[in-house]
This record gives structure tokens, C-alpha cells and sequence, in this order.
């Protein structure tokens, strides 16, 4: 029995990846564009070791995982059984350095840690592009924590969903861009609505949805070029269009869909206010689907970013990410079964 232990970093989105073309296969309506983190993450160990009384048994962050949560491990690990050829239940064991179900995309980086280790562990080595397909299956956003840096998610047209899958914008060995993502967490524990249920309110519901849709493509291109560029200026310009369009959509869904607090608001209020100032610096926000915000800077405002937000009313507190590397295979070990 092969026992094996991934880990891949949460990634954020900063030309945003907001509704689906297809629910079941987890297609997105349209493209995205991240940055994968370094020290915001899930560290998963995976065995098909018979699982606990003939059902999985999935412990998160040292508990076991409720209902909800390890119905849908099961249901991830039921495609890399049908993949691989077996029927054993598994253990999986999980630890998240970021809350769970809280904004911060927890679930991305934890189906890109299971993508990779359920699949080494059940004797299967995937591509990156097939491990982004398969990743892609639990969470859309995980399909891009595959991958390390800057990332480009595609929509894809194929109805199996085949080509809707991540690559890494910059080439291997390529010098590392030094931005940084400052985080601003606004509030303690999970959101009040999850991103899936929110997206499906959105796309139903509101008048906005079909123009933020229609945006998307611009933003991708001009996002696109500004990372080959290293032009901070302009992805921040996109990252802050796209953030606002996403929110605006689901603000106007019925009923409306909010997840900012004041925190959040003055949170911007102060990224304005650092560009805006007698010595300007160059810093971005996004928000995802949660009350937190992410400022894309340089390396060397970073501390400076940090501290402003960390003085807004209601910031808990500030924590500064780099680009990190994609899901990458922490330790296998073989055991007696």
C-alpha cells in the first residue's frame, strides 16, 4: 500500500472566475487568472487503507470532517477509484494554514493537495494538465493550484470538459515576478453563503451576470499581457475591475448577495488612499467571495501595505504572501496493507 502526502498553496484570482457553464464537471462560464501562494495552504495525507467501517474516513484539521465535507472527499475519491481500477475506501487526513470556507480559498488548495495524493496513492501519475482536469472535478479553482505563480484558467468548449484546464503563465525557470499579496482578514469563520451556491444565485438570478460574463475575455487579455509585461500598474487595474464586477453581480442577484462588512470597505478605502497619498504606493485590492481583502503590491511595499491595513477598524489582522510553487508530492512511503 502506497501512503502519500501532497501539499499546494490557495491561489487568488484576480481576473475572477464567477459561475458555470456546466455543474456537474465543475466548467467554469468563463476563463480566470490567479496567482498561487507560498504560505497559504493544504497539506493532505491520502491511504487506501480500507477507510473506517466500510466508508471513508476523512479527518480536517484534526477532527473528523463533517457530513457535508466528507461526503464530497468520497465523492472526489470515487473518480480516482473509477481511475484507477480499485474499491477501497480511504483515509485521508487534512491541515489547512487557512480558514476553511472563509473567502480565502481553502478549497482550492485542498483539492489540488488530494487531486495529487489520492492519485499517487492509488498507484496513478497524472500530467499536471490531467492532475488540473481531475482537480478541477472538486473544486473549479483548484484546477489552478496545480500550477505555481501566475496562472491562466480556460473556459474550454468541449462538452467533456477536457480542454477547461490550467497552465502556468510564465515558463519554467523563468525569474519569479516580486509582487506580494497582502491579506486583510476581516472576520472569524466561515462565510454565510459558499461560492458555489452564491454563483448559481448569481447566474439565475441577476441582470448583471450576463455583462460581467461578456468582460471577462477583455480583462483576461489585458491581464495576460500585463504579467508578461511585469507591468504592476496595469493587472492591478484589472485585478480591482474584475473584483468590483464580480461583487456588483452578485450584489444585484435576488435576493442580493453581500459579502463585504465595513472592514471591507474601509479596507479599500485605505488601498486608495496609499496610491493617492503624498508617497504613493503601487497596491491593488481584490476580494473573492468572502469579507477579506488582498492587496497586489511590489515586494518592497509590501511591509508598508501591511502596516496601513493592519490600523484599519476591523482588520483582525494582515499577512504578507508571495507566489509560491504548485501542488507538488511532499512524501510517499510503502506499507504492509
Amino acid at each position: 500500500m502506497t501512503v502519500a502526502t501532497a501539499a499546494a498553496g490557495t491561489n487568488i484570482a484576480l481576473v475572477k472566475y464567477w459561475g458555470k457553464r456546466d455543474e456537474t464537471l465543475n466548467l467554469p462560464a468563463t476563463g480566470s487568472l490567479s496567482l498561487t501562494l507560498d504560505r497559504l495552504g493544504t497539506r493532505t495525507r491520502v491511504a487506501f487503507d480500507g477507510g473506517a467501517r466500510g466508508h471513508d474516513r476523512v479527518t480536517l484539521d484534526g477532527a473528523p470532517a463533517d457530513a457535508k465535507v466528507a461526503q464530497r472527499v468520497s465523492a472526489f475519491l470515487d473518480r480516482v477509484r473509477a481511475r484507477a481500477g480499485i474499491s477501497t475506501r480511504a483515509s485521508v487526513v487534512t491541515d489547512n494554514s487557512v480558514p476553511t470556507a472563509s473567502g480565502l480559498a481553502s478549497s482550492a488548495s485542498g483539492f489540488a493537495a488530494l487531486a495529487l495524493a489520492a492519485t499517487r496513492a492509488a498507484g496513478l501519475e497524472l500530467s499536471p494538465t490531467q492532475l488540473s482536469e481531475l482537480a478541477r472535478l472538486g473544486s473549479g479553482s483548484a484546477a489552478r493550484s496545480i500550477f505555481g505563480g501566475f496562472v491562466e484558467m480556460e473556459r474550454g468548449a468541449r462538452a467533456d470538459g477536457a480542454d477547461a484546464v490550467a497552465h502556468a503563465l510564465d515558463a519554467a525557470g523563468a525569474p519569479i515576478w516580486e509582487v506580494r499579496l497582502v491579506v486583510a482578514i476581516t472576520a472569524a469563520g466561515a462565510k454565510a453563503i459558499g461560492s458555489t451556491a452564491a454563483m448559481q444565485q448569481t447566474a439565475r438570478t441577476s441582470p448583471f451576470y450576463p455583462a460581467w460574463v461578456a468582460g471577462v475575455d477583455g480583462d483576461l487579455t489585458a491581464a495576460r499581457a500585463a504579467v508578461a509585461g511585469r507591468d504592476l500598474a496595469a493587472l492591478g487595474a484589472v485585478a480591482e475591475r474584475s473584483a468590483l464586477r464580480m461583487h456588483a453581480s452578485a450584489l444585484a442577484a435576488e435576493p442580493g448577495i453581500l459579502y463585504w462588512n465595513p472592514a471591507t470597505v474601509a479596507a479599500i478605502a485605505r488601498v486608495r488612499a496609499l496610491r493617492e497619498g503624498p508617497a504613493p504606493i503601487a497596491a491593488f485590492f481584490t476580494i473573492d467571495a468572502g469579507p477579506h481583502v488582498k492587496v497586489l503590491c511590489a515586494a518592497a511595499d509590501a511591509d508598508r501595505v501591511a502596516a496601513a491595513l493592519a490600523g484599519v477598524p476591523g482588520v483582525l489582522r494582515t499577512l504578507i504572501a508571495a507566489p509560491g510553487p504548485g501542488a507538488r508530492l511532499v512524501e510517499t512511503t510503502e506499507t504492509a496493507a
